[in-house]
Parts: C-alpha cells; sequence; structure tokens
C-alpha cells in the first residue's frame, strides 16, 4: 500500500473543476467519506489499545488505567486488525475522496503499512537497553509524566497493579528471541541491569512511581502496590537480563541487527518506514558523509571567527574541552531555555500564523531517567487544557554544554515541536489520529523540528554566535547520525567504530556519545529520520520560493507544513505541489 501520486485536479479545494454529479455520485461519495471515517475511529482506538503509554504521552483521554501487552502474541493479533484495517481500506476508492479526506486515506494507507513491518520483522523483540525505547523505561516516563488529576487516582492505581504483569511478559518476550537466535547486545543488557539496579537501590521509599501520588489519600495503597508487587516484578525483571539473557548476549563487535537472523531484511523495512519507501540505507549512509563533509566545512569557518582557531578539529576539542563553556549549575539551564522560549514567542508573528494553541512549560528529566536519557524531549499538551512540556537534561549541568541548549529549546519548543504538535490538536475537522504526534511518521516530525534550529536563526533568536555554533553541533549530530546508523545495521560497524566516528565529527561529550549510539543500536533507523525529513522540507520551501517568486508567504509556507497533522513524505510532497500550483 505505497504512496499514490496525487492527483491536483482533486487534491487542492482550488484546483477541482466544475461538476454538477448526479445524486447517485453523491451518494458513493458520502458513503466512502463516512467509512473512511468510522475505519479512522476504529484504527485510533486499535492503536491506543496496543499502546496505551503512547496513547496518555499523546494526550488521549481514557488509557490511563492500562499498560500495553508486550507480548509477541500480542504484537501478532495486533498485525492481523492492522491488516483488516488494510483491506477495508483498500475498498475506499482513493479516486473517490477529495481534499483532506483523500489526505487522510493516504495517512492511514502509510500507518497501516508501517505498523505492519514493525511487528513482521520485531527488531524490538531483542532489543535490550537503557534507553528510551527499553521497556522499564517506557514504564518510567509514562508514569512519571502522568497528570493524575486528568482521569483519576484510581486509573493510576490501576495501571500501577498491571505492571507486574507487564514486567513478566516483556522478559518473556526478550528471552523466546534469544532462544530463536535473535539475541540482544551484551552491553545494552548491562546498562540494562545497572540502571534497574540503581532503582531498586533507591528503595520503596523513595520510588518515583509514586511521585505523581504525593500527598493524596490514595498514596498508601499505591505504595503497597508499588512495594509488593511492582518492586518484585522489576527485580525478576533485572534478574532474567542479567541470568537468561547477559551470557549469551551479542558482543559489541556485533552491535547492529545485521548479525541478528532477518535483521537486515527488517532494517530496511525500519528505514522505509522511518524516512520515505523506496529510500536505501546505502543512500542514507552517501547522504550522511556528503552531510559531515559539509559541516566540517561550516564549523571550521564560523569556528575561526567566534574562537580565533583554525581547523574544524581545533574547533570540535575547543566546544569539547573547554570548561568555559559548560553550565555552572540546572538553574543556569532552566534560565537560558526559558529565555530561549521567551524569545522565540515573541518572534513568531512574522513566520506564522496566529494560532490559538496551549502553553510549553519547561521540566527537569528524572535523575534517574537522565543518567542515559537525551538531552531533551517533548511531551504534547494534555487534556484538559494542559500545557505542552519541554523536558530538559540538567544532570550534572557541569558536563552539559551552555551553547547547544538554545537550539535544542527552539526544536523541542517554540517554533519546534511545540507549535507544530500543539497547531495539529487544534485541527479539529480531521479524524483524530491526524490530531496526534505519529511516531510512524518520524520523517515529517523530527524533520520540522531540525528545521526550524535553521529557522531560528534566520528569525534572529540565537542570543550569540557560540550559540550558532551550538545549532551546527546539533546538525552535526543529525548528520553523524545518518552514517552511524546505517554504518551499525547495514555494514556490521561495531560499537566502538560507532562512537569513534561520532568523537570524530561531533563536540558531544564522551557521555553522550555513548547514550546516543547506544540509542541508535537499541532503535533501529529512527535516527535517519531527523536529517531527510529536513533536507525535504527545505527542497520543498526551496522550489516553493523558485516558482511563486514574490507572491512567496512564508507562513502560509511553513502553515502548509505543520496545518495538516503529521504527514508521510510522499503526501507532503504533493501537498506543496497542489499549493504552489494554487499560486
Amino acid at each position: 500500500m505505497n504512496d499514490q501520486p496525487t492527483s491536483p485536479s482533486t487534491d487542492h479545494p482550488h484546483l477541482r473543476p466544475d461538476s454538477h454529479p448526479d445524486s447517485n455520485t453523491d451518494s458513493h461519495a458520502d458513503s466512502h467519506q463516512a467509512e473512511l471515517a468510522s475505519l479512522a475511529e476504529e484504527f485510533f482506538a486499535a492503536e491506543n489499545r496496543h499502546n496505551p503509554f503512547e496513547a496518555s504521552l499523546s494526550g488521549v483521554e481514557g488509557y490511563a488505567h492500562e499498560v500495553p501487552d508486550p507480548s509477541r502474541a500480542a504484537a501478532l493479533r495486533h498485525r492481523e486488525a492492522l491488516r483488516g484495517f488494510g483491506a477495508r481500506l483498500a475498498a475506499i476508492p482513493l479516486d473517490g475522496l477529495t481534499g483532506e479526506d483523500r489526505i487522510t486515506h493516504r495517512v492511514l494507507a502509510r500507518l497501516i503499512d508501517n505498523g505492519t513491518g514493525l511487528i513482521t520483522h520485531g527488531l524490538a523483540d531483542f532489543s535490550v537497553s537503557a534507553t528510551i525505547v527499553a521497556p522499564h523505561n517506557e514504564v518510567f516516563t509514562s508514569l512519571a509524566m502522568t497528570t493524575v488529576d486528568q482521569e483519576g487516582a484510581d486509573a493510576y492505581l490501576e495501571r500501577l497493579a498491571a505492571l507486574p504483569g507487564y514486567f513478566d511478559a516483556a522478559l518473556r518476550r526478550a528471552v523466546e528471541a534469544a532462544a530463536e537466535g535473535r539475541r540482544p547486545l551484551r552491553s545494552g543488557v548491562d546498562a540494562a541491569v545497572t540502571q534497574l539496579d540503581g532503582y531498586l537501590a533507591a528503595g520503596p521509599a523513595a520510588d518515583q512511581l509514586l511521585r505523581p501520588l504525593q500527598g493524596r489519600r490514595e498514596f498508601e495503597r499505591a505504595r503497597a502496590i508499588v512495594r509488593d508487587g511492582v518492586r518484585p516484578a522489576v527485580a525478576r525483571y533485572r534478574g532474567g537480563l542479567a541470568q537468561q539473557l547477559a551470557p549469551g548476549a551479542r558482543p559489541d563487535e556485533e552491535a547492529g541487527v545485521c548479525h541478528v537472523p532477518g535483521g537486515a531484511e527488517g532494517y530496511a523495512d525500519a528505514v522505509s518506514r522511518f524516512t520515505r519507501p523506496g529510500l536505501s540505507p546505502e543512500e542514507v549512509h552517501r547522504t550522511g558523509l556528503d552531510a559531515v563533509a559539509a559541516l566540517r566545512e561550516e564549523f571550521a569557518e564560523l569556528g575561526g571567527k567566534v574562537l580565533g582557531l583554525s581547523g574544524t578539529d581545533a574547533v570540535l576539542t575547543a566546544l569539547r574541552e573547554d570548561r568555559s563553556l559548560r553550565f555552572g549549575s540546572a538553574a543556569e539551564i532552566i534560565a537560558l531555555v526559558d529565555d530561549a522560549l521567551e524569545r522565540a514567542r515573541r518572534a513568531s508573528a512574522d513566520w506564522f500564523h496566529p494560532y490559538p494553541i496551549a502553553d510549553c512549560v519547561i521540566r527537569e528529566i528524572d535523575p534517574i531517567e537522565a543518567e542515559t536519557a537525551p538531552l531533551a524531549y517533548y511531551q504534547p499538551p494534555g487534556p484538559g487544557g494542559l500545557p505542552g512540556t519541554h523536558w530538559i537534561n540538567t544532570l550534572r549541568p557541569e558536563s552539559r554544554f551552555s551553547y547547544e541548549y538554545e537550539a535544542i529549546a527552539f526544536h523541542e519548543s517554540v517554533p519546534g515541536h511545540h507549535l507544530q504538535i500543539a497547531v495539529a490538536q487544534t485541527l479539529h475537522h480531521l479524524p483524530e489520529f491526524r490530531q496526534k504526534p505519529s511516531g510512524q511518521l518520524t520523517a515529517h516530525v523530527e524533520g520540522w523540528g531540525l528545521y526550524t534550529e535553521r529557522l531560528a536563526d534566520e528569525m534572529g533568536l540565537y542570543g550569540s554566535e557560540l550559540s550558532r555554533l551550538g545549532m551546527l553541533s546539533m546538525d552535526a549530530l543529525r548528520a553523524v547520525r545518518l552514517v552511524v546508523d546505517t554504518g551499525l545495521h547495514q555494514y556490521g560497524w561495531s560499537r566502538e567504530r560507532a562512537m569513534a566516528f561520532m568523537r570524530e565529527n561531533t563536540a558531544t561529550p564522551e557521555a553522550n556519545v555513548r547514550n546516543e549510539i547506544d540509542r541508535y543500536i537499541a532503535w533501529p533507523g529512527q535516527a535517519t529520520a531527523y536529517l531527510i525529513g529536513r533536507r525535504e522540507i527545505v527542497r520543498h520551501r526551496e522550489r516553493a520560493r523558485a516558482a511563486l517568486g514574490g507572491r512567496f508567504d512564508v507562513r502560509e509556507f511553513h502553515h502548509q507544513l505543520i496545518g495538516h497533522g503529521s504527514l508521510p513524505l510522499g503526501v507532503l510532497d504533493d501537498l506543496i505541489t497542489d499549493w504552489i500550483a494554487a499560486g
């Protein structure tokens, strides 16, 4: 069910030919529209039932009492449901739809294909790590971000009570995969065990799963559930990883999924899912090498002006090792990010239409998660007017580079993910699944975030030339991702070779090198989406400006990019083509 080309004569309201359909044609169109709306609603509900953690994080109500079933059997049942949706969608003729209905059809087709491929290849079955996609971190992150007031403490208690079964099933799935020859990476297993030891060492009284109920009458019930059920299950999970999986796990020399049965096919599918169908890992690798080479030249030029140094290696070394370029406290990080966000808010009117969106707030990532967490991530606005959240990693501020956090702030908040996702939540004329961010359409979502880091430079948002070097530093990280992700999973690089390439071509510190590479190992293909998506957005902007000349309106162009929810790159391409044609 690959993306099909969209006809400009039917896809854009300004380009539809005048016609006078008879009542029978109208009846068919209404029937197709109704069936599509019903299918979209059922698909969204099935996705939320399959992953209620993701539903809660996306601000979808009604799932705060549930946990996912991480078993392989549950995944296969969901795949059958997706195939059923696909058969029903195929029976709805695309040519019988117009405007947003046509887009909905094509987005659904891509999501169904992506979800089916994800389950078929099962790369997550043998992924054991301490990264953000680890089963235990999905628990800690999802529950830490839960707002109990919205759906009630009873829902939270029910979710807590279901966690022992979740952990037991997650362990069984990994053990079954290992028995099939799909073994996890030893360093990932060891990192997960170390992280779980840290959780268990904290003791029941300080358990992070209890924080959402702190000071509430349900706290004692929650403490009993955690003490008697959850923590013993976490200990079983930890013990299973150490005793059943670690001894036979893969060495770091075999870090990529190409060393696992079926891994090469699974990785090709992952690259296709996270970028666009037909894009090969080899093409991604070449694109990354070219981007890294271009950025090395930019580093040499801007770094020479700002730091007075000659050569890329000298600039990267200074950015990495100069202690004066680090933060002195977590409060400094918060203040810098808060100030950057306020500047972006003030400048937005010249670059974006006014949108009635929720606010964005800044919060610190929990110290237990922060040890292996990325520099930052974003949580969408929740129901009932809850703001979006820009989560930032402030652990050991003296190890964090002060010049990078402005670019990170623009990426995660405004004009990046917060603007993009909060706008999507206002598109009530679209099916609900299109109002939420989709992890299966990463190239558009993360491509926009990366695009806004450079857009912020055009907007004059960076506070200094040094912060502009931070923009290049974050750019380099995304370019290197293309090379090391494909290097690991397509070309069989060792973990150390991937880390060495990142050290040589970015300013990121050693701890972040390790965290980043381990994330790519645990989540094959996802890291390729950022720069591939950004390149597509830049290409669309350049061709629109060339075609429209003085009629090009950057605010309207940006609206086309974020005013239709998350899209597959093929659909985005046709959408911009139609917009250009409409003038």
